[in-house]
């Protein structure tokens, strides 16, 4: 079966990217599986700051067409790892302009394309996941409405949306992210400290926090494949 590469993306600043980049690690470094982590935020590239010590990473910059060869030519030389790929704000951009160079590649990768698309309550996320859709056409997209801003009845333009009904029909899933609170969160990215270490060292209120919640993100990755 293809391993999975997934993009975290919703092509904003602010929606969530990096927290669920890291999640997402976290879940699949619990369960003993090999992931190779791609950061391309590199104006603050907090989630390989945070990992490089535990997991195989690189950061790099996909706004120039060489880079997205040598993103490929780096999946190649990690055949056997699960692929966590933290978007910058503003990928759609680039990802337009030199994408394909990817998806002509995710064949003899043997490679299945998901991405994560992380939502806010404005019409832009919207937007900017229409556009998506249309440049990486075969991706399996899961929407995730980050629960930072509030519960799942507040997105009211996303529920209703043509965008939702079309990415459910393809098979995707529509979930709430579960919110951290701005305490810990804060303390991950001021700190670049991976989860399993603000585990050890955090106090007891706030470990009790992000153990519940990284029971959360467990699940709300178990309901979307991954």
């Amino acid at each position: 079966m293809s391993l999975p590469l997934v993009l975290v993306s919703g092509s904003k600043g602010g929606v969530g990217k990096s927290l669920t980049s890291m999640a997402l690690v976290d879940h699949w470094t619990a369960q003993d599986k090999p992931v190779f982590l791609v950061d391309t935020d590199r104006s603050n590239p907090d989630v390989w700051k945070a990992y490089e010590a535990l997991v195989p990473s690189i950061a790099i910059d996909l706004t120039e067409p060489d880079s997205w060869i040598e993103l490929v030519n780096e999946l190649e030389l990690h055949p056997q790892d699960h692929v966590v790929i933290n978007m910058a704000a503003m990928s759609n951009a680039v990802v337009a302009r030199h994408g394909g160079t990817l998806l002509e590649a995710l064949g003899p990768l043997q490679r299945k394309l998901v991405c994560l698309w992380l939502i806010n309550r404005q019409r832009d996320s919207i937007e900017l996941l229409s556009k998506f859709r249309g440049m990486m056409p075969g991706a399996e997209v899961h929407v995730l409405r980050n629960g930072l801003f509030g519960v799942e009845q507040k997105f009211e333009l996303y529920n209703g949306s043509k965008q939702r009904q079309q990415v459910e029909a393809a098979g995707g899933k529509s979930v709430m992210f579960p919110e951290l609170a701005d305490r810990v969160a804060d303390s991950l990215y001021t700190d670049r400290t991976a989860i399993t270490a603000a585990l050890e060292r955090l106090p007891l209120g706030d470990r009790s926090a992000l153990h519940r919640w990284r029971k959360q993100c467990t699940a709300m990755f178990e309901e979307v494949g991954l």
